[in-house]
């Protein structure tokens, strides 16, 4: 976990300027990580944690984003994957992802049409959405599928 240190006292291109990444863990040595965020806008926030998380030695890199906008183009993540930071990126289909970005190497498109579908029926049907949020009956049934016996939790 990285906490994201941010300076309020003034406001730079509309938002407060990032001042420091805190590395707030155990060791990452060999292990591959997986960033999570809502957006990458300019992914300034993601590019500085991948890039500390190699000098902390971690083996590979996947990043995801809700909302992959790229707002600041491509270039950064193009040079972070060429120089060996970052492996793949996930990002859905919530936004309008230009051309470019679904052509680039280390881009992988989530499609989510079929979650939002659920969502809507669940809605128009009056009924829970919990079986659409709760994938452990999901996990299951493709667990079953594939018979992978499942792990016993103490």
């Amino acid at each position: 976990m990285f906490y994201k240190r941010r300076d309020y006292s003034m406001i730079i291109n509309g938002r407060n300027p990032i001042v420091a990444h805190e590395y707030l863990g155990d060791s990452v040595e060999g292990k591959d990580v997986f960033i999570s965020d809502d957006i990458i806008s300019s992914g300034e926030s993601m590019l500085e944690i991948a890039y500390e998380l190699k000098k902390h030695k971690a083996k590979r890199i996947f990043a995801y984003a809700t909302y992959p906008l790229f707002t600041n183009g491509l270039e950064q993540f193009d040079k972070a994957f060429e120089d060996g930071i970052i492996d793949f990126v996930f990002g859905t289909n919530l936004t309008y992802r230009t051309s470019e970005l679904l052509r680039s190497p280390w881009y992988r498109d989530v499609d989510i049409s079929k979650y939002i579908a659920y969502l809507i029926a669940a809605l128009n049907h009056d009924v829970s959405t919990g079986m659409v949020i709760d994938p452990h009956s999901k996990i299951t049934s493709l667990l079953d599928r594939h018979n992978v016996k499942r792990p016993v939790l103490i």
